[in-house]
């Protein structure tokens, strides 16, 4: 019998607010069974790349990736936002362990192909080392992924945090139940999204169609939601959206996705 295995990402909003990051922490270290974390950093790299006077670019909400953004995003989601991650989880007890892409080959990537647009840097996964991972959180450790992967030639890659845990769930789900959370300011996916108590609980392929054709999931939310069901058709079991309360036993006021 497969164990359960929990793959958080969380949103940039309560990395970049210390007290909501260190709620949730202390949600997450208090998650039973095996567990893997996945964040970005984006707001804090453009921060740092205007102090260096370079205008951060995108494209329909994704990150142009050219050399000194790279470098940028290395230093602030590889090092910065992840090892701060990190020695806040080792004050509550959780055994946790920094990684990208490149650490123990855990994620493999390709250079996005140029077509109407060059994203420079940025990677699209091939490949996640599930028997590595699984060795790693044999040993008790909690990975805590950033949003860099490798292409197995030296080159880092800046990759999407929501894909990069959408695939690791894919790729994990050879090993584990494995239940994806996405954690971020909202309550859940909204209805009305005026009315930030108009969660809708449950969607399935057949409603997260319909939702689309209404505009009700539209923007941003676009991606995250074909990520979400691309995961389920791929083995994942499970999908939850909603905010810190997503971790508190007697909330029921998110969203969960199923085939």
């Amino acid at each position: 019998m497969k164990h359960n295995l929990s793959i958080v990402k969380i949103g940039g909003n309560i990395i970049e607010n210390e007290t909501e990051l260190s709620k949730f922490l202390t949600l997450f270290s208090k998650i039973d069974g095996p567990k893997i974390l996945v964040h970005g950093g984006g707001k804090k790299a453009n921060q740092v790349l205007q102090k260096m006077g370079i205008e951060p670019k995108m494209v329909n909400g994704r990150r142009i990736t050219d050399i000194a953004s790279l470098d940028v995003a290395i230093m602030v989601y590889g090092g910065l936002t992840n090892k701060k991650i990190v020695a806040e989880l080792q004050s509550m007890n959780c055994n946790a362990i920094g990684m990208s892409g490149a650490d123990a080959n855990a994620i493999i990537a390709h250079k996005r192909p140029i077509k109407e647009i060059d994203y420079g840097f940025a990677g699209d996964v091939d490949s996640v080392s599930n028997k590595t991972l699984s060795s790693i959180l044999e040993l008790g450790l909690t990975p805590i992924f950033c949003a860099l992967t490798h292409n197995q030639k030296g080159q880092l890659l800046n990759t999407n945090a929501d894909t990069i845990a959408s695939e690791l769930a894919i790729g994990m789900s050879a090993d584990f139940e494995t239940t994806l959370y996405y954690c971020f300011e909202l309550n859940g996916v909204l209805k009305n999204f005026d009315d930030k108590n108009s969660v809708i609980k449950n969607i399935d392929s057949d409603a997260y169609k319909t939702l689309i054709t209404e505009g009700v999931i539209a923007d941003g939310m676009l991606p995250k939601m074909h990520n979400c069901f691309h995961a389920l058709k791929k083995g994942v079991k499970e999908v939850r959206i909603g905010n810190l309360a997503l971790f508190d036993n007697s909330n029921t006021n998110y969203t969960t996705l199923v085939l």
